[in-house]
Order: structure tokens, then sequence, then C-alpha cells
């Protein structure tokens, strides 16, 4: 039964990392390209997104007031975010080297590329950058969490939990204390998969 269930979390990976790919392919890149992490766009290109950027003024205009309105209420949550990211980082640049478990690559999670695109203004950008900010630093994180609970706890759940992280087919079985005592050490171990991009 281990043995189905480790075929199906290793396709299930390879369909992601598939379906990553994919949609990074579809995508049009005919009129930039990515250099040093750095997206640079024709001439003719800048020009035509220039053209459908929208003034603040009309954006402003545009925007329902409940949007406007809660927009405080959406930026307070930067600030504990931003604490929240220290003390991550900090846990994750100290206690990984001691527990010897390889380190997560903060680029890989947390992209700002979007204020390249000529096409926002600069409150779109503004909140581009918080979006893929916040997200990339929950991504970052789930994974930092991943890493620690297969070194501190690697056994699964009894009950059903509805999303799988990166670590998790490596578990042992719940209930399974003979599995536990023999192989814990082991599973604290067994990192060999992790393979970064760059």
């Amino acid at each position: 039964m281990t043995t189905t269930i480790d075929d199906l979390l290793d396709k299930i990976k390879t369909l992601e990392s598939e379906l990553i790919d994919e949609i990074q392919n579809q995508q049009d890149t005919s009129s930039y390209q990515i250099q040093q992490k750095k997206v640079c766009f024709e001439n003719s290109v800048i020009q035509q997104h220039k053209q459908h950027l929208q003034r603040l003024l009309d954006y402003f205009k545009a925007a329902p007031i409940k949007h406007i309105l809660s927009t405080p209420i959406i930026w307070s949550v930067l600030f504990p975010t931003i604490l929240f990211d220290i003390f991550v980082s900090l846990y994750h640049s100290i206690c990984f080297p001691i527990y010897g478990i390889p380190k997560v690559k903060r680029s890989n999670y947390i992209v700002f590329d979007r204020h390249y695109l000529n096409y926002l203004n600069i409150v779109e950008k503004i909140n581009c950058a918080y979006c893929s900010y916040f997200n990339g630093l929950i991504a970052f994180t789930q994974e930092i969490a991943a890493r620690t609970e297969q070194f501190w706890c690697p056994i699964k759940h009894a009950r059903r939990i509805s999303t799988l992280h990166s670590r998790y087919q490596h578990f042992l079985d719940y209930g399974d204390a003979i599995a536990y005592r023999q192989n814990k050490e082991k599973i604290r171990k067994q990192f060999d998969d992790i393979k970064e991009r760059t």
C-alpha cells in the first residue's frame, strides 16, 4: 500500500512540475528576454504597453469605493508579515545548518518581476509586489516547515488533510511505533531528492 501512495505522490510531483513548465512554455516570450533575472522588453513592446497604462486618476475613479475603503485592512497585514518573515528567516538560517537540513532557496519562491510591465501604473505595481511577496513568503515558509516536520515529526496524519506539502511522502505511517523507532533517524536525513532551481 505504501508503494502505491509513494507512486501516486511521485506522479503528483512530476505532474505539478510539468504543469509549471507548461504554463511557463505557453507564455509568449517572443517580446522579452530574461537577462540576469531582469526582464527586458523590445522597444516596440514597451511603447505598446505604455499605450495601455491607466492613469492614476482614472484608476481611482474606476475603483469601487468598497475596494478603496478596505485597502488599509489589506495593507495592515504587511507589518506582521515582515515580522513573521524576519523570524522564519532567522530560524531557517540558524537552525537548518545545525540540523543538517538543506536550506530553501528563497528566490525560488519570492519572485518580483511584474514591475517591468509598463502597462501597470504605480499603484498596480505596488499591489503586485505585495501579492508576490506575501504568496511567495507563504510558499517559502511552507517548504521550510515541511523540511522541519520531516526532521522532527515525520509521521503521517490519521485524519484526512486537504493538501500535502513536498516532504509528506517520506513520512511514516500513523500508529506504526516500530517503524518510527527504527526509521526516524534515517528519514531525518532523507533529503537527497531535493533539487533546487537555479
